[in-house]
């Protein structure tokens, strides 16, 4: 199923790649921009079996896209300009906003060179947790278990992974089971997991993600907007609403507590439908939020000035890094449902 998903989606990228369509579509187009997702940017060569690479680009690929969207008649923006210019009655220069999930350490060793060298804006979503060290980045803990191991065991259920296509079902198979228990059965799975393989969860995430001494980099970063991302990055749709109102009120307290700025954007853990919804955009304008991001695939129309609390996305997806499909990220309209 995933691959036959990404099969059929890297077709589209081909075909529209190779015809004129999205620059028809772009000039035709209400759109008025695009908010592309990043979460980890690194310049190493994707392994065999590395489910999370949709999560990776490398550091060329985002220096591409940031020249392509110049050259291309995109201004880069921060938010708070884009909330502008969606809500603007004449329509301006399209834009782009650049936003990076998770706070992984690679953003600062990697993307931030780049993002200074072409005076690039952006806005980092941190979940506080993480930073803290005690997070669970239990997507990429199932896959470092699993490429280490010939034979995994979860939930008291063996799996092969001897093979590529056996790590590949394995990882499809336990990523949706975690998908599709609560919050806190999750948390339990995920640390029988960890503790059968002997990984350290705490020092697993202090590998991944920068520590506040690093963090207070982007604090202090002119081109830098710093995004409020909950404390533990649990799907939200899966708490009640007071425990889901804390994840959210919390992680912007922290950061005001700490440098005496409030986070003013939000972003939702994961993003998609089953994990924020109504209410969870409800949620984020009652605590003051100006914007809301979702991973909703799509454009900004100036009928988003209504929905700042639930804006789609567009995710530079790791696997889609070649120079041609660029015409195609750049053209909201294409990933929207409604045009």
């Amino acid at each position: 199923m995933y691959a036959l998903k990404y099969g059929i989606i890297k077709t589209a990228f081909e075909l529209l790649s190779l015809s004129k369509i999205p620059n028809i579509i772009r000039h035709f187009s209400k759109c008025r921009g695009i908010i592309f997702t990043l979460h980890r940017v690194l310049p190493d060569k994707v392994a065999p079996f590395q489910p999370n690479a949709i999560l990776q680009v490398t550091p060329d690929f985002l220096e591409i896209v940031i020249k392509k969207a110049r050259s291309s008649g995109f201004d880069i923006v921060d938010l708070d300009e884009a909330m502008l210019r969606i809500s603007s009655k004449t329509r301006k220069k399209p834009f782009i906003v650049f936003t990076f999930d998770d706070a992984y350490r690679d953003n600062l060793t990697y993307a931030l060179p780049i993002l200074k060298k072409h005076n690039c804006p952006f806005t980092l979503f941190v979940p506080t947790g993480f930073v803290d060290g005690r997070g669970e980045l239990w997507w990429q803990l199932i896959e470092d278990i699993i490429r280490d191991n010939n034979t995994v065991i979860f939930d008291n259920c063996e799996f092969a992974a001897r093979t590529r296509s056996q790590k590949q079902k394995a990882y499809e198979i336990i990523y949706w089971q975690m998908r599709d228990m609560k919050e806190n059965e999750r948390i339990i799975k995920t640390k029988e997991f960890a503790l059968k393989y002997d990984v350290d969860m705490s020092k697993h995430c202090q590998e991944l993600i920068m520590n506040w001494q690093e963090l207070e980099i982007f604090v202090n970063e002119p081109l830098c907007t710093i995004g409020a991302h909950t404390v533990n990055h649990y799907e939200l749709a899966k708490l009640d609403a007071k425990e889901a109102k804390w994840e959210m009120q919390q992680s912007a307290d922290i950061f005001e507590e700490k440098y005496g700025v409030r986070p003013k954007h939000f972003s939702y853990p994961i993003g998609a439908i089953r994990s924020a919804s109504d209410r969870e955009y409800d949620l984020a304008k009652q605590l003051g939020f100006a914007t809301g991001v979702t991973t909703l695939p799509g454009g900004l129309y100036q009928r988003h000035k209504d929905s700042f609390h639930s804006l789609p996305r567009v995710s530079l997806n790791g696997y889609f890094q070649k120079r041609r499909y660029l015409d195609v990220f750049l053209t909201g309209a294409i990933f929207n449902k409604r045009k």
